[in-house]
């Protein structure tokens, strides 16, 4: 008997450049996180829900095009990829609309346990991890939020 510890399979699936494809995609991450008992709480796992929108919905403005989402159990943490035919790179510091989006990338940065990016064959991987134990909560969490509700605001002022 091996002492090597099993993880579920990875599960990857494409999704249509459409937006109305970002809850169906949003939701299946958390299905499969609860289908493989992945030990992070409803709040955690509202968590990685919108982290999950955030990315895919990044994917999906800048290429038009389908990407692939990808989801992983480590053991200690769950992990979301979303793959796009799109070279440039993310930056929270430089959103171009701040007044319709552009905080997707602050959130996930402050909600996820670690997010970033690579290059991939015709494009980039950009992803986020979750851990139990890490878990973003209280004032840390409405910190997060009043963070980039403050981002928004101030770049409604400067529209103005």
């Amino acid at each position: 008997m091996s002492d090597a510890a099993s993880f579920p399979v990875p599960q990857e699936w494409d999704v249509e450049p459409d937006a109305a494809a970002v809850p169906s995609a949003r939701r299946l991450v958390v299905e499969i996180a609860r289908f493989w008992r992945v030990p992070l709480s409803d709040d955690a796992l509202r968590d990685v829900e919108l982290c999950t929108s955030e990315i895919v919905a990044n994917a999906m403005e800048h290429t038009k095009a389908r990407c692939r989402v990808t989801v992983r159990w480590t053991g200690e943490r769950l992990r979301v990829e979303v793959s796009d035919s799109s070279l440039r790179l993310p930056d929270r510091d430089t959103a171009q609309d701040m007044i319709t989006g552009g905080r997707g990338l602050l959130l996930v940065e402050g909600l996820s346990h670690s997010w970033g990016w690579y290059p991939a064959e015709a494009g980039k991987v950009v992803w986020f991890e979750c851990a139990a134990d890490q878990l973003v909560t209280g004032h840390a969490r409405l910190a997060v939020l009043v963070h980039a509700s403050q981002a928004h605001t101030a770049s409604l002022a400067q529209s103005v």
